[in-house]
């Protein structure tokens, strides 16, 4: 079994990356530590890399679909991490999860109907909603005495009956909370669905980062009544670091939300898979267990360190314990400052940019997320100058 050095620090500053190379257009400083945008600083598994040059040398990128070997490679990846024997014609490919939830948006609901997401969250579920004509329907996630998101599920049976939800969009594992919901949630939720006939788009990205002691439950195959309403989004994106290629896996199991969701993909142009990201998915989803179970080590170990650092040396700022994701949720509120004042300190005093919580909606204000998706080295540094930016102040 090949050994992953994780450690390695790839320098990424001339390159494309959002999260690199596009400082001036942020408008942050150049000597910043990029810790934001959710993709990781790891080369991704060999075998993914060699798939890609292999598409690369052949020459040939014309129209593609995908073939019987790649269906199997999802839904085996699927069946032996997940548990979850999805059908082939459950498949539906489109270029990313984002793009998958506007599109499940407009098949699944009208303008103006009550679509409802859990904050904070994921910016981007919020922008779908509204950008679609719908009404957006903000749900607030309780803080348990452990410091971790909970569902307040009476807030959101009141706004289910109040507010005529037609659609929930649930993010599972949770960004930017690293919450992995338990089963008996998810069957809590899944209950109070069915009693007001709400659908839900499941978004399940993240749902490779779970760390010991956490389970990551699939939602379509809790419920029989609730997979005939439900459409779960996956993707080899976040778990092996291929983002860039834009191919995500959703899966419908109902065959009438199926057929709404391909004519709207249908309707938007959005027909055509890259031939290049197929072959990456295939090649990770085959050979890149090793890699990510070593990732999963580094992690977790990565997710400590900061837990640690902050308890020994900055005690005024908490973290939200990590049950999975590589994303952890950073609470400076006992500083005092303004949401504008912590993102101005943060970039021009500790010379760190992560992503500023007021984005993912109610709650997050005092708060940022950080991607330790990251050399340790990376981490250290920017721990560092972060005590030192608050040892000065």
């Amino acid at each position: 079994m090949t050994t992953y050095n994780f450690d390695t620090c790839i320098d990424r500053t001339n390159t494309t990356s959002i999260k690199h190379a596009f400082k001036e257009k942020y408008h942050v400083p150049q000597d910043v530590l990029p810790l934001w945008v959710a993709d990781m600083d790891f080369r991704s598994p060999d075998e993914v890399c060699q798939a890609v040059e292999k598409a690369g040398a052949f020459g040939i990128f014309g129209y593609s679909s995908p073939k019987e070997d790649y269906y199997h490679a999802v839904i085996d990846w699927m069946t032996k991490r997940h548990h979850w024997t999805p059908k082939k014609e459950w498949l539906v490919c489109t270029p990313g999860v984002v793009c998958a939830i506007s599109i499940a948006i407009k098949a699944l609901t009208k303008p103006e109907d009550s679509v409802m997401i859990m904050q904070p969250v994921y910016h981007p579920f919020k922008n779908a909603v509204v950008r679609n004509g719908r009404k957006l329907v903000e749900n607030p996630l309780a803080l348990g005495e452990d410091h971790r998101f909970y569902m307040d599920f009476d807030k959101i049976e009141e706004q289910f009956a109040k507010e005529q939800v037609k659609l929930l969009i649930l993010c599972t594992p949770h960004n930017p909370g690293g919450r992995v919901w338990t089963k008996d949630e998810l069957k809590r939720l899944i209950a109070l669905c069915l009693k007001y006939k709400v659908k839900v788009v499941a978004d399940e990205i993240h749902h490779d980062f779970v760390f010991p002691g956490h389970e990551h439950t699939e939602f379509a195959p809790l419920n029989k009544e609730m997979q005939e309403n439900c459409i779960v989004c996956t993707a080899p994106s976040k778990t092996f670091n291929i983002a860039g290629l834009g191919l995500s896996n959703i899966f419908i199991p109902n065959s009438g939300l199926r057929t709404a969701f391909q004519e709207e993909m249908d309707s938007a142009g959005l027909d055509i898979i890259n031939l290049v990201s197929m072959e990456a998915c295939k090649a990770a989803y085959a050979y890149g267990a090793d890699w990510l179970e070593q990732l999963l080590v580094y992690i977790k170990e990565n997710a400590d360190y900061v837990q640690n650092f902050l308890a020994v040396n900055l005690p005024q700022i908490a973290m939200m314990p990590l049950d999975g994701t590589y994303l952890a949720w950073l609470d400076f509120s006992a500083l005092g400052m303004t949401q504008e004042e912590l993102n101005d300190f943060l970039l021009n005093k500790a010379k760190i940019w992560l992503n500023s919580g007021e984005i993912f909606g109610i709650n997050g204000e005092g708060h940022m997320r950080l991607n330790i998706g990251c050399p340790r080295s990376v981490l250290k540094q920017a721990m560092e100058q972060l005590k030192a930016a608050l040892d000065n102040r």
